[in-house]
């Protein structure tokens, strides 16, 4: 059940973030202006973004494994379909299409495949399962960073747009021989004080809206760091693409399983706020000593990337624990929903405030800057709410 939730979620990543690996070859290959390039690599999250708050509410009333499939398989023909167009040449609004199409299908996946690993695990379990399931996200990064800029160049550009493809349909293919429904009532971890199962768990408590606003400032230098990293590395340190590459996957590798260190020091401590508190305080102190380093250009620097990128990633896995076990199974799909929104459409404003930022005032001071949003992070986690141990029907 965790290897179909993991794969379901790595479906997601790789229709979502692909494209932008793409963008060297659809401006030199496909003689689209960069403007192009980057606007279509932003459409599938551009469709994930309006859709995932609908499939939260469907996975809320009709469960994981009917909606996985419909979802995946309509990712599918989105992918598929923005393949085909890429061989067949089509225009820039068709291929464009094809992938707001893709991008639409994949927002259910990561909502449903957190509510799996928190139905089917038991709480002193579920940071441990979950850490697991999050490496899906650096994990689908790293596939499609090291597949399709090569495959681009040996075999164009619709080769390449066939990688998520083929990605997606091993996801749908495990979803339909592996993955179950979890019961509706698991042993789950709940507030004593939260509503009964089915009213809006947000009203008669801050919990659940304190623990987004936390994990849209952390996403900040998660986000920073995976966008603006290789072009520090090639262009601000004359890295060659290969290194540079290589350290970037070695670093999101070690980031996927550091995902896993700490759901399963959240489940020792039986606690996911208090380790978040921490990350934040150890990415807050990694950013600074990154921009410091980098301030001196010290031969450090790029090591202390790669710990700024570990930590900042740590706790995405905690969070998505948390929420799915406080708002309960009738509420965690838009539960996790707003939570995935918040922190996509974080990454997309940010984005190219720090572009300009770092064009004005050079990466030490960017780094710097990015430093301060995990610190405020810090004082904002909530304490973890008062439980209970509902019985298993």
């Amino acid at each position: 059940m965790l290897g179909c939730s993991l794969l379901a979620a790595l479906t997601t990543t790789c229709v979502v973030s692909g494209v932008a690996y793409l963008i060297p070859a659809l401006h030199a290959d496909a003689g689209l202006t960069l403007t192009e390039a980057s606007t279509l690599a932003a459409i599938p999250t551009v469709g994930l973004m309006v859709a995932i708050i609908g499939w939260g509410m469907l996975l809320d009333r009709y469960g994981e494994r009917r909606i996985l499939t419909i979802s995946l398989s309509i990712s599918l023909a989105g992918a598929s379909a923005a393949a085909a167009a890429a061989f067949a040449g089509a225009s820039y609004l068709v291929l464009g299409a094809c992938l707001l199409i893709g991008g639409v299908g994949s927002g259910a996946a990561n909502g449903a495949s957190g509510r799996i690993v928190v139905g089917w695990f038991p709480a002193d379990q579920r940071g441990t399962a979950m850490g697991i399931r999050q490496m899906a996200q650096p994990l689908g990064i790293a596939v499609c960073a090291l597949t399709m800029p090569a495959t681009a160049a040996a075999h164009g550009i619709g080769a390449a747009l066939a990688i998520p493809a083929v990605v997606t349909a091993a996801g749908l293919i495990a979803v339909l021989i592996g993955v179950v429904d979890p019961p509706r009532n698991p042993t789950r971890v709940v507030d004593s004080h939260a509503p009964a199962p089915k009213r809006n768990p947000y009203r008669k408590s801050s919990f659940l809206a304190r623990v987004h606003t936390v994990s849209v400032l952390l996403v900040v230098p998660q986000s920073m760091l995976w966008t603006f990293v290789p072009t520090w590395l090639i262009v601000a340190h004359h890295w060659a693409p290969t290194t540079a590459g290589v350290l970037i996957t070695v670093t999101q590798v070690i980031g996927a399983l550091g995902r896993i260190v700490a759901g399963r020091w959240s489940d020792a401590w039986a606690s996911r706020m208090r380790p978040v508190r921490l990350i934040a305080i150890g990415a807050a102190a990694a950013m600074a000593a990154l921009a410091f380093a980098d301030w001196i250009d010290s031969p450090w620097a790029p090591a202390l990337m790669a710990v700024a990128t570990v930590i900042s990633v740590a706790d995405n896995g905690l969070a998505f624990t948390a929420i799915a076990e406080y708002a309960g199974p009738e509420w965690s799909g838009r539960g996790l929903a707003v939570q995935n929104t918040g922190q996509y459409l974080a990454t997309a404003v940010t984005t190219p405030v720090f572009g300009a930022l770092i064009a004005a005032v050079g990466f030490p001071l960017t780094f710097a800057i990015t430093a301060l949003t995990p610190l405020l992070a810090a004082p904002l986690v909530p304490d973890d709410p008062p439980v209970v141990e509902e019985p298993v029907a």
